[in-house]
Order: structure tokens, then C-alpha cells, then sequence
């Protein structure tokens, strides 16, 4: 079956939730027996989101194959269970670099380089090589309609379109429907205007998805259908829902299905949902309820966390619990606030990050946790916070630091290498030298769980489980002989490099230098989050 493409563009205002829309799409196709992939244009002129401040844009995801992505990937893979790669995300940014390194070679044999044919040229054989293979490539399209750097994509998915056919390419237009409390009227204009800023540009989409704070009716569906040039048929509504998860079942008893599978011929499709029902009624009215310390240095922006909040709502349905987030900002944490702050919460989660800024306060969490058995997960920097506290308070090793925080510093209990080696002596190919200097540990990596330690007994008993790593700082194996003297356990490792520590006395102490948070779904959450959920819970 020839490739089919599903393009989903947004207007009228960003952050509506397109990438939830297309993510929610691609599971009920998926759920249909068919197979889908998904891809995201990003029309920022960064070559990617990886020097980018978590405060500008949020998470920055990590496929298997170290590609540094946008956040909304990882909604592709929570949803469709599958893991992607770097083919599944480009920007600008990639393609006018891409575009100039062949005009430099000389492939374009002397040609003068125009947007339209090599930009619209590079972008949509991006795109051709993401759908190979597939089914249905569903493609959103980063930004708004009217961006002016969103122009070269839109104008390559019309080029595309007109080529495939009317029966292989499918447009989606995703806006907002507001509610105005005053006149206490759902308004359709800023969806009209928006339809017709596509229509401007060649691009007639065939269904709406729209954004509103409560349902629409069957008359305001029909005057969009109308005025917008779709099928009845074709106007979906998307009400605030309590979980994100409840969206593709929405989507499903709108019939959805039914009116994609009329554009691309597809045939009669029906999804099997059942499982993912059982879990979202777990996700919305669950029969049990914690709290948790949530404590990081980017509280503000909660975006910055998202793989992790959303893994913890995983864990959450996998033990038919609420699991309620503290967030701790911890530039606030003191050794006079602490026990105030974190007393009245069933687990303690250190989150990862880089810089020196809040460091201090996640030391105090992590001392709080193990003088007060308190279950505790620290990732990636909560890690290496870990263990330089217990230097510092068990070990006597006053100057006990990172190299990060302090270039010069005596006692480096964390310490930058200058690069990765795996098992057969070469250097790793998901190792990335950054352009601001270090080398960074990006993507999947193997981890060697030693036999009957808490980090195996959460992965079923593995002795070799694979996460996701980025970071650059690792901890020094120089220190592991006095840490596990004094009653520390090193009990994950990757080629001689520390993986994963933990205080076998204590009721859950688990550290871990990978980012676990990127690998779990709804239907198989991640077994070192679990793990700590379920240790919550039992206390």
C-alpha cells in the first residue's frame, strides 16, 4: 500500500494542542490495525532544541538514537508505544544547513539557490523518507498559519498534496473556537479567518479539529462545516479533558475513523481501545491518591518535566492511584525548611538538569530522605546530588562536589570526561560533541544491573535493562570503593561508567544517571518509576 499523509496544521494562536491531536490520530489508526508514524516540522531556525533554555521551550526529548527533539515526540511515543528516531523531527534550522552543504559540495551543479524548488526540494523529501515503510505518516506542522517562517513548510505540504493525490494526502486544521463569558457565545470567526489564511495559501483543509472550553452543538458544527468549505462529518470538537489520554476516545465517538478512512479510502476502519479505556478511567477517578515532592530548579515551567509528570501519571494507572506533584522550587529548600516542606509527602523526586543554581536545596532533599528513610528517586543531576551528599555527610569528604558547579574543585565526586567508550574499545556514535564545548552523552544505552539489587528487582530482575541518557558530567569511580565502604551500593554500570547507586538499608533509595522518565507509556510505564510509586504507596 502506497504511503498515505495526514497533515495537521494550527491557527489562530499557538499551544492548542496539535501535537496531542496528531498523537491521538495516530493511536486510533494504530489501534485500527494500521501502521503509522509520526512527524514534526519545526519551522525555528535552531538546528535543534538542544542549546535551547528549558525555560524557552520547554523539554527537550531524547530518541533511542540521540536525537535532541522537540517535546511533542514524546507525546508521539507515550501514545503510539513505539520508539522514533531522528528522522521523526527537523526544523528550519537542519534544512537550510542541509540545503547549503550541497550547494557547497557543488550538487546543485552551479544552480542559483531558491526556497522554491531546493528548500520545498529538502523538506519534502524529509518527509517522503519518514512515511517509507508506513501506512499513514501523520506531519505536523509546527507553529501557526501566518508565521512567517511556517511559509516554506506549508508551501511544501501543498506541493506534496497536489502530487500524491486526492485519495494519499489528507489536511487537517486544528483552531480555536473561544468562549466569550461576557456574551456567553462560542465564537466561530477566528476559525473562519484562520481557513481562509490557508485557503490563501492553496491549502483547503478537509476536516477541523476544534479547540473550546466546552462542546460546540450540532448547529455550530454545521455553520463551520459551512463557512469552512468540510464535510459535517469532518468538524471535530476538542473539549478541555482532564487527562490528555481521554482525547483519541473522544476522537472515536465522534467518528473520526469514519471520516479519514472516507478521504483516504482506507476502508472500514474500528479501533480496539479497550485497554487503553481501562487505564484512562484509572488516570481520571483512581481509587487511591498520594503525594509526592516534585523538586527542581525549573518549577515555574512545568513543560520542562513533562516525559517525567506524564511517566508519574503512568505509574499512577499502573497502581490505580493519583499521584499528586509538591512541586518544590529548590533555590527554596534550606536546612531550617526542609523537614517543613517535605514532611507531609509520601516519597521524595530529585529531577534532572544542568548549572549550579538550585543545587544546594537538592542536596537538603537528599539528605532529608536518607536520615528519614523517606522513598527517594534522584535522575540524572538527583543522582549525582545524591552522591555527593552522602560524600559529604557519611564519608567526611567536606569538598566533596562536581565539576560541573566547581571546574577546580579538590574532591570531585562528579567529573567531566572527555568522551564515551563503549565494550569494543571504540567511541559511541550517539556521543555529541556540543558547539558550546563538552562532550554529551545522548540516546540509548545498555546498563548492567547487578543481581538482587533494588534497581533489578524494579526491572523484573534483569540483569541487563537499555534508558536514555543526556547529560555530560558522570560520577567518578575513583570515590565507588570508600561510597560502598560506607554502605552505598553501585548497582547499575555501562561500560565501567556509574549508572545507577542506591542504599540497600534504606526502604527505596535509588539514583539513576539515565533519564527513565523517556521510555514509559501509558500501557508499559517505566519499571524504575514504578517501582518508586509503588514504594510511595506502601508508606
Amino acid at each position: 500500500m502506497q504511503t498515505k499523509y495526514i497533515f495537521v496544521t494550527g491557527g489562530v494562536l499557538s499551544s492548542l494542542g496539535k501535537g496531542i491531536a496528531a498523537a491521538s490520530i495516530a493511536t486510533l489508526l494504530k489501534s485500527a490495525g494500521l501502521k503509522v508514524s509520526i512527524l514534526k516540522c519545526d519551522p525555528y531556525i535552531n538546528v535543534d532544541p538542544g542549546t535551547m533554555s528549558p525555560l524557552e521551550h520547554g523539554e527537550v526529548f531524547v530518541t533511542d538514537d540521540g536525537a535532541e527533539t522537540d517535546l511533542d515526540l514524546g507525546h508521539y511515543e507515550r501514545f503510539l508505544g513505539e520508539n522514533l528516531s531522528q528522522l521523526n523531527n527537523f526544523t528550519t534550522g537542519r534544512v537550510y544547513s542541509s540545503v547549503i552543504e550541497k550547494e557547497r559540495r557543488g550538487d546543485y551543479l552551479g544552480k542559483t539557490i531558491q526556497v522554491i524548488p531546493h528548500i520545498t526540494g529538502e523538506i519534502i523529501s524529509r518527509i517522503k523518507d519518514a512515511g517509507e515503510g508506513k501506512d499513514i505518516l501523520i506531519v505536523e506542522i509546527g507553529g501557526t498559519v501566518g508565521d512567517i517562517e511556517g511559509l516554506p513548510f506549508l508551501e511544501s505540504i501543498r506541493m506534496l498534496g497536489g502530487e500524491l493525490g486526492h485519495e494519499n494526502a489528507m489536511f487537517i486544521h486544528l483552531t480555536l473556537v473561544p468562549y466569550i463569558k461576557a456574551a456567553g457565545e462560542l465564537k466561530t470567526k477566528p476559525t473562519q479567518h484562520s481557513v481562509g489564511e490557508l485557503r490563501r495559501i492553496g491549502i483547503i483543509p478537509d476536516m477541523l479539529i476544534c479547540r473550546s472550553e466546552q462542546s460546540l452543538g450540532r448547529e455550530l458544527k454545521d455553520k463551520l462545516a459551512a463557512s469552512c468549505g468540510v464535510a459535517k462529518n469532518c468538524v471535530i470538537e476538542s473539549c478541555d479533558q482532564p487527562s490528555i489520554y481521554q482525547v483519541p476516545l473522544s476522537f472515536e465517538a465522534q467518528g473520526i475513523l469514519d471520516a479519514i478512512s472516507g478521504k483516504l479510502a482506507l476502508g472500514e476502519l474500528r479501533a480496539d481501545m479497550s485497554e487503553w479505556n481501562e487505564l484512562v478511567k484509572r488516570v481520571v477517578a483512581p481509587a487511591h491518591e498520594i503525594t509526592i515532592a516534585f523538586v527542581g530548579k525549573y518549577t515555574d515551567l512545568k513543560e520542562s518535566y513533562k516525559s517525567l509528570t506524564e511517566a508519574l501519571i503512568h505509574a499512577g494507572a499502573a497502581t490505580d492511584t493519583r499521584v499528586n506533584l509538591k512541586w518544590v522550587d529548590s533555590e527554596k529548600l534550606e536546612p531550617n525548611t526542609a523537614e517543613s516542606m517535605l514532611k507531609d509527602c509520601a516519597g521524595i523526586l530529585v529531577a534532572g538538569g544542568f548549572g549550579l543554581r538550585g543545587v544546594s536545596g537538592m542536596m537538603e532533599a537528599a539528605k532529608y530522605v536518607r536520615t528519614t528513610n523517606t522513598p527517594y528517586l534522584g535522575i540524572c543531576l538527583g543522582m549525582q546530588i545524591a552522591l555527593i551528599e552522602f560524600a559529604r555527610s557519611v564519608l567526611g569528604i567536606k569538598d566533596a562536589s562536581s565539576a560541573e558547579f566547581d571546574k577546580s574543585c579538590s574532591e570531585p565526586v562528579i567529573y567531566l570526561i572527555d568522551s564515551f567508550i563503549d565494550a569494543s574499545g571504540a567511541k559511541q556514535i550517539r556521543t555529541h560533541v556540543s558547539p558550546l564545548g563538552g562532550t554529551m552523552r545522548l540516546g540509548g544505552y545498555e546498563c548492567h544491573c547487578a543481581p538482587g539489587s533494588l534497581l533489578s528487582k524494579c526491572y523484573g530482575g534483569a540483569n541487563l535493562i537499555k534508558e536514555r541518557h543526556r547529560h555530560r558530567y558522570e560520577a567518578n569511580p575513583l570515590y565507588r570503593e570508600r561510597l560502598e565502604n560506607a554502605g552505598m551500593k553501585i548497582s547499575g554500570e555501562s561500560d565501567g561508567l556509574i549508572e545507577a547507586a542506591e542504599i540497600p538499608e534504606h526502604k527505596f533509595f535509588l539514583g539513576v544517571q539515565f533519564h527513565p522518565e523517556f521510555t514509559s507509556r501509558l500501557k508499559e510505564p517505566n519499571p524504575a518509576i514504578l517501582g518508586f510509586i509503588k514504594a510511595c504507596c506502601a508508606r
